[in-house]
């Protein structure tokens, strides 16, 4: 018997107004190549319409003109809510790439709005680089991927600052640059993984973290699939190969396929572009005095 996700009920997006490619800053990124503005506005607006009918609150913050990754909301901060009373907080990101740190100028105000107070663990060089891409709670601890965008020195401030277990899984697939286009958590004992985006160490970590793994082939991986978000039993996806289908159905669990094809030229997809606001202190992550960091 397993329960849904206690997290996923509530988003934050960006709209695409600004969305281009100014720059390659990952392997889909081509300049060359520029989206179509009313397919991508069609795209977002069907994904936020497909989560609200399913339920999930969408929180729409503000977007920058010169930041044209922002609609890729899930790398702006880790959003934390506290079970304890205690105010709610949001770790800003600290991006690796400096085109797009100007973004969390902006949605750390947004964040603050809605009673976030923002904090850093990378800023002007100290603490290290992290994005909240890279994160997600599993098991009471933090799994976050480093190796591409996140570094061992923002991971270790990242457990200190918030006083969680993280568990370190270094990505070296170039195209998964981030966890989320890797792993996606289905219930408390099911996620999507490809192993071989990570070192010998971080497979065999997250593997043995995930009770009931789907794994998936690098082919799957590269269409998007893991890059999802669940609501409830609902798994919101931008393609979806047919073994992953069978498997997901067989697990009870219903697909609702969105296609991205014009948000994928940025290298992002349906989880880049919704940042959960739900995710709670003492709930979904555990108490841990000092944190900890195991990168294998």
């Amino acid at each position: 018997m397993t329960t849904t996700l206690p997290w996923g009920r509530h988003y934050a997006m960006v709209e695409p107004d600004h969305f281009r490619v100014d720059y390659a800053i990952n392997p889909f990124m081509d300049t060359r190549d520029q989206p179509d503005p009313v397919r991508a506005r069609a795209e977002w607006e069907a994904l936020r319409d497909v989560l609200t009918g399913l339920g999930a609150r969408v929180e729409v913050f503000e977007a920058r003109q010169d930041s044209p990754d922002m609609v890729f909301a899930m790398n702006l901060g880790l959003a934390l809510a506290a079970a304890d009373g205690t105010p709610d907080r949001v770790v800003m990101s600290h991006m690796r790439f400096a085109e797009r740190r100007q973004e969390t100028l902006t949605a750390a105000g947004s964040f603050a709005a809605l009673g976030y107070e923002p904090g850093y663990v990378g800023r002007d060089g100290v603490g290290g680089s992290w994005e909240s891409g890279d994160a997600f709670p599993h098991g009471g601890e933090l799994l976050v991927g480093h190796g591409k965008r996140s570094d061992e020195v923002g991971l270790k401030a990242l457990a200190a600052d918030l006083q969680v277990a993280v568990r370190g899984l270094r990505i070296v697939h170039p195209a998964m640059y981030h966890l989320d286009l890797a792993f996606c958590p289905l219930d408390e004992r099911r996620a999507m993984v490809c192993p071989e985006a990570f070192d010998a160490d971080g497979a065999a970590a997250v593997l043995d973290r995930v009770a009931e793994p789907l794994v998936l082939t690098v082919e799957e991986a590269l269409t998007f699939c893991a890059n999802s978000v669940v609501v409830g039993r609902t798994v919101v996806m931008p393609a979806c190969p047919p073994r992953v289908r069978a498997q997901l159905e067989a697990w009870d669990l219903e697909v609702v396929v969105v296609p991205m094809g014009e948000l994928h030229k940025g290298g992002g997809s349906i989880r880049c572009m919704t940042n959960p606001l739900d995710i709670t202190l003492g709930r979904d992550l555990l108490h841990v005095a000092g944190g900890s960091l195991d990168l294998g």
